[in-house]
């Protein structure tokens, strides 16, 4: 298991919206709507999501999470000064629980550590994810109505995961650069399902 990842682009857009469905399949089976009014509400919420990650985290990575050169999943990250944020990070319900979402965690970890920058995500109180994020060592900080702000810290686990290439072989991290993770302040968090 060597999950790689490349930039998503426009043309991943249905891709995406997959991903992003995925993460709120257990939400909608406790409605009554019919098809379409799931699908207007998941396209209206997708894109809201999208448009905020764009306009409040210039510089954010928009990835493709790839296992075997298969899309499976997607992480968005923004690099900042003193913090590394995980604005989102999705793996499509087949590929959770597998090792997966832990071994890009601690790739950003072992970057945070290397780079002296805290990693954080916001998390909400009851996604079964948050068991994996402590386990990894992150502690809660904030409170963000029905999300959690956790951070995690070099000093609190010296992470030695190897990093995660890109899919082109590059880089020696998940990606350098741009990203935000789930949102921070009054945005709405990342869904962070993605399980071990």
């Amino acid at each position: 298991m060597n999950p790689t990842l490349r930039p998503a682009t426009t043309a991943d857009r249905d891709l995406l919206y997959r991903i992003y469905a995925s993460t709120r399949e257990d939400e909608i089976a406790l409605t009554d709507w019919t098809e379409d009014q799931v699908t207007a509400f998941l396209t209206q919420q997708f894109t809201a999501q999208d448009t905020h990650y764009r306009e409040h985290y210039p510089g954010a990575e928009f990835d493709l999470i790839l296992l075997d050169g298969e899309p499976i999943g997607r992480l968005y990250v923004h690099r900042r000064p003193a913090e590394i944020r995980i604005m989102d990070i999705a793996l499509l319900p087949p590929h959770r629980n597998q090792g997966i979402g832990t071994h890009l965690l601690q790739s950003l970890q072992s970057e945070a550590a290397s780079t002296a920058k805290s990693l954080t995500i916001h998390v909400e109180q009851f996604n079964p994810a948050f068991n994996l994020y402590t386990r990894l060592g992150f502690q809660p900080i904030a409170e963000h109505g029905v999300y959690l702000l956790l951070e995690w810290h070099p000093a609190a686990l010296a992470g030695n995961a190897p990093p995660c290439p890109r899919s082109s072989g590059e880089g020696s991290s998940p990606r350098t650069g741009r990203g935000s993770s789930a949102p921070l302040g009054g945005e709405r968090p990342g869904e962070g399902q993605m399980g071990g």
